[in-house]
């Protein structure tokens, strides 16, 4: 080949190859990322942002205001109402509490297409009479609940208050609410009643629950809850020997269960089990009339969690029925399986634009993002066919669920504007009012 036909062609395809590459480039940039570049040069955004920090002593004081107003499981009723007057004073066209406990807080959009919600919970999991005096011990907060989740209201308080002083006017509805029984045997009741049984129709549920901002918490950990009861006649241990014994049927029951379903979860999606509790019985010389034990099982797949549910059936009536075969006087025992608990599982999509906007959002403030699998109230809108996550409302926590929980202002301002800014990501801003 002639010499200069060769460095022609070599430069031609140098230049190909040139074009190609920007080609990619543009194809991979991402949208969301330029997006909340354009949001954070909003005026109204940057006001946003700097009239967060200028409450961070309000924010403060209103935290352990609130922690200090009690919410034990299925009585949360006081700090409902004490939330719903917070919310009233940081400006809402509508605040009230719906017929199972929720506090909520509409602000109308410019279009009202859709309703994008902020959620956090207002239950905790301490019991009636804890004490949730906060202590404060140089720059730390520690008192029950004060992180899980009295930091989610808070942050999602000054989100409100923020939209407000800044005069911001988003294109879609915001609903702001504060969930009932997300805990325990709450059994996220709060939210299955929005979801499932209001007339409000939902198009992004963002949950704020945990602190750190660099976990997105796209999966829904599904969980399945049973209070198993065997009862029988009751007796005395010498004189009614030979009758149905539940807690040795119960043994039994248990001993099937544990074996299949540590069979069953040594391999495939991570699944769980545990008994978590067990009564019955009145003496050591006395044949129970009644056994009882509470069971947890979860799984980060539907049809896991599905599956296990039925090995759990399954061994709990094989072992009542085989025991029931050897008794030797009085009548059978019998069983009871009562459903305690269900949680959902499921997952928002990596791709999904909501987890797309959130990473872009997390990045703007120097973190990397982790997706997560855990179970909070994004598990029914998830399962519902709703676009949903939850996210950290700010600052560093540890402890939750226990009495020496605390919560420490690390860039919690930072979690308040990463809040807001999803936010907006989503219900989009149209202008300042």
């Amino acid at each position: 080949m002639n010499k200069h036909i060769f460095i022609l062609l070599s430069f031609a395809l140098l230049v190909i190859d040139s074009h190609a590459q920007k080609s990619t480039s543009k194809q991979k940039e991402d949208p969301y990322t330029k997006q909340v570049q354009l949001l954070t040069k909003n005026p109204h955004v940057q006001r946003a942002f700097a009239i967060i920090d200028q409450l961070e002593p309000t924010t403060r004081k209103e935290h352990i205001e609130l922690n200090q107003v009690p919410a034990p499981p299925f009585k949360e009723s006081v700090r409902a109402e004490y939330f719903r007057k917070m919310l009233e004073t940081a400006g809402a066209d509508k605040v009230w509490i719906d017929s199972v406990g929720n506090v909520l807080a509409l602000r109308k959009g410019k279009k009202s297409t859709r309703t994008i919600v902020l959620d956090a919970h207002v239950d905790t999991v301490f019991p009636e009479g804890t004490d949730v005096t906060v202590k404060i011990k140089g720059d730390t907060l520690f008192a029950p609940g004060i992180s899980d989740d009295t930091r989610g209201l808070i942050a999602m308080l000054t989100v409100l208050r923020a939209l407000e002083k800044a005069s911001i006017e988003t294109t879609d509805d915001v609903l702001f609410v504060g969930t009932v029984g997300e805990e325990g045997l709450g059994d996220l009741r709060g939210v299955k009643y929005i979801v499932e049984k209001s007339k409000i129709k939902i198009d992004v549920w963002i949950a704020l629950d945990g602190t750190a901002i660099d976990q997105v918490i796209n999966g829904a950990l599904g969980s399945i809850r049973y209070k198993a009861t065997i009862t029988g006649p009751g007796g005395h241990s010498w004189g009614a020997f030979g009758i149905g014994n539940p807690h040795h049927a119960m043994a039994k029951s248990i001993n099937y269960f544990s074996d299949a379903a540590a069979l069953f979860t040594s391999s495939g999606v991570k699944t769980s089990f545990n008994v978590g509790r067990t009564g019955g019985g009145t003496s050591v010389n006395s044949i129970p009339f009644e056994s009882w034990a509470e069971v947890d099982m979860r799984s980060e797949s539907p049809s896991q969690l599905k599956k296990i549910d039925s090995i759990f059936k399954v061994s709990m009536k094989k072992g009542v029925s085989e025991y029931n075969q050897k008794v030797k006087q009085g009548p059978p025992l019998q069983l009871s399986l009562q459903q305690i608990g269900y949680r959902p599982s499921g997952a928002t999509a990596e791709s999904s634009p909501l987890v797309q906007k959130v990473f872009a959002a997390a990045r703007y403030f120097s973190v990397v993002p982790q997706l997560a699998i855990v179970s909070t109230n994004a598990n029914v809108p998830i399962a519902h066919g709703i676009q949903a996550i939850t996210i950290g409302a700010g600052g560093k926590s540890d402890h939750e669920h226990a009495l020496g929980e605390w919560w420490l202002n690390e860039k919690g301002a930072d979690g308040i504007k990463f809040a807001l800014l999803t936010l907006l990501l989503e219900a989009g801003i149209e202008k300042g009012k």
